[in-house]
């Protein structure tokens, strides 16, 4: 266990990514105890069953006390209610982190509420299935992957270090990145696909029943993929793009206008210009590979 070891982890939400790094701290023992807290009692008792906490509770002030280790694993739009709800009950020295996908929103709602003594580092673990709630929730699921940290300046570096740590231990590779630059990457690497899929999913539920049949059936030719991406939790994905509407509008504006090129070039036949972007898009795939991130 060495210096990785935690007295008490509280996860404030024990969904999919929650669970996972519990899952993580049990088979490594790596905390002395887990708690788990989330909205509702029937999410608690899931978490009981599946023997990742030691105590569950519905009151975020409550998981809180006495942490060492504070992760906030809840929907970005609970952000600022459970910084408020939790503050008193920082420890001085406590490590407090979150698991979400648009950092600014986090520095936004969670850094003024954390009190003098508490070590305040954003993350975001970048893994994940369509699966969400505690039961989807695996240690492996980590492995191979990239968990980036957006330390504010002034980040005390042997409290950086010691969550860096608790993350390799999940076997990922940790990156650290200002709030701002991770917000632009995620939103083309992550937040517009998710957009895309979620709207060519939408088109095929309004055509009529007799083609929706034959989508659903002929689905392995590529819908498939699109369904997969657009099966994400609904809230976690809402609060995503309204926290971090400026990058994926950004990048949106970017994709109409390669859009709109495409659809130039399909309609005056001008197959060289076809051809020539899908060897560019053909060498990504293959970068992708070679990173061991497909």
């Amino acid at each position: 266990m060495g210096d990785l070891h935690f007295s008490r982890v509280a996860f404030i939400g024990i969904g999919l990514i929650g669970s996972s790094l519990a899952h993580v701290l049990r088979r490594d023992q790596s905390a002395q105890t887990i708690v788990a807290c989330a909205r509702t009692q029937a999410t608690l008792d899931t978490a009981r069953e599946l023997g990742i906490c030691d105590e569950t509770t519905l009151d975020p002030a409550v998981a809180a006390k006495g942490a060492d280790l504070v992760v906030i694993a809840a929907p970005h739009s609970a952000y600022a209610a459970l910084g408020r709800a939790i503050a008193p009950s920082l420890e001085k020295g406590a490590i407090l982190t979150d698991v979400g996908s648009v950092k600014g929103a986090a520095v936004r709602d969670l850094g003024p509420i954390v009190p003098p003594g508490v070590h305040f580092i954003p993350g975001h673990p970048v893994a994940g299935t369509e699966h969400s709630g505690p039961a989807a929730g695996f240690a492996e699921m980590f492995q191979g992957r990239w968990c980036i940290l957006t330390p504010l300046p002034g980040t005390d570096e042997a409290a950086l270090a010691k969550l860096t740590r608790l993350w390799e231990s999940a076997g990922m590779k940790v990156e650290t990145m200002s709030h701002e630059h991770h917000d632009v990457v995620l939103a083309i690497t992550s937040h517009l696909p998710h957009l895309i899929a979620y709207t060519i999913v939408g088109t095929a539920t309004d055509v009529e029943e007799t083609l929706k049949a034959e989508i659903i059936k002929f689905s392995a030719s590529g819908f498939r993929d699109f369904t997969r991406i657009a099966a994400s939790d609904p809230v976690m994905w809402r609060d995503v793009f309204l926290s971090n509407r400026e990058a994926v509008l950004d990048m949106l504006q970017r994709f109409n206008e390669d859009l709109t090129a495409l659809q130039r070039a399909i309609r005056w036949g001008e197959g060289d210009k076809l051809e020539a972007l899908f060897t560019r898009t053909r060498a990504i795939r293959r970068s992708i590979i070679e990173a061991k991130q497909a």
